[in-house]
């Protein structure tokens, strides 16, 4: 009588990424694309607010730079997106704090960082998250503006599509919200692009029930 031997696969080896070296250019993808979305943004708002912000508060016809379709408007936002929040500037620059020591601490101590998309889309979130934390504790304003914008976010784009109920117009934003939300699609396209692996156990269930019976 002769026994049929069963061979299971080789059990595939975990990576653990705590082993795991960085290369140097993640650092300087990461913290290059931080501080120049930080410095863009910043730099953007202060100038286009010396130039045209109303420091009365009050609204302003925008500056076409594509004629009813994107243009310059000063205004301050005392919440987050489309407003929400009004008033609750101190709880979105502490939420702030703990996010950006969170997303360095993924890519730099959990070595999420081996992605060099991840790396990349994360650096520009953290960049507009700061730009926007800036704001929020008071270091935008100005003696001259109002006490009431004190902590309020400084948004300048202006941008409508003219009868799109959704984008006519849309909400006012900066540089900061646009890193924010590019950053966000970069990882909503990798979650897409990249499922998590099937779990040991789940490779090890496989693998038994392609094993043929005796």
């Amino acid at each position: 009588m002769n026994s049929k031997q069963k061979s299971n696969p080789p059990a595939q080896e975990s990576v653990n990424n705590n082993d795991v070296r960085l290369p140097v250019n993640r650092y300087v993808i990461f913290f290059s694309l931080m501080l120049f979305g930080l410095t863009a943004d910043l730099v953007t708002k202060s100038l286009i607010f010396n130039r045209f912000y109303d420091v009365s508060g009050r609204y302003t016809e925008p500056h076409w730079l594509i004629p009813e379709i994107l243009g310059i408007q000063c205004s301050t936002n005392p919440g987050a997106l489309f407003g929400m929040g009004s008033g609750y500037s101190w709880l979105f620059a502490s939420v702030s704090v703990v996010a950006v020591i969170g997303l360095i601490s993924w890519l730099f101590v959990f070595k999420a960082a081996v992605d060099r998309w991840l790396t990349i889309a994360l650096g520009m979130i953290c960049g507009g998250i700061v730009g926007n934390f800036y704001d929020r504790v008071g270091l935008g304003w100005r003696p001259e503006y109002l006490e009431s914008v004190k902590t309020n976010v400084r948004d300048w784009i202006h941008f409508r599509i003219e009868g799109v109920s959704l984008f006519d117009p849309w909400p006012n934003f900066n540089i900061a919200d646009s890193l924010l939300v590019c950053g966000a699609i970069m990882l909503f396209v990798h979650a897409f692009l990249n499922p998590p692996p099937e779990s040991e156990n789940d490779q090890r269930s496989v693998s038994e029930e392609n094993v043929p019976n005796d």
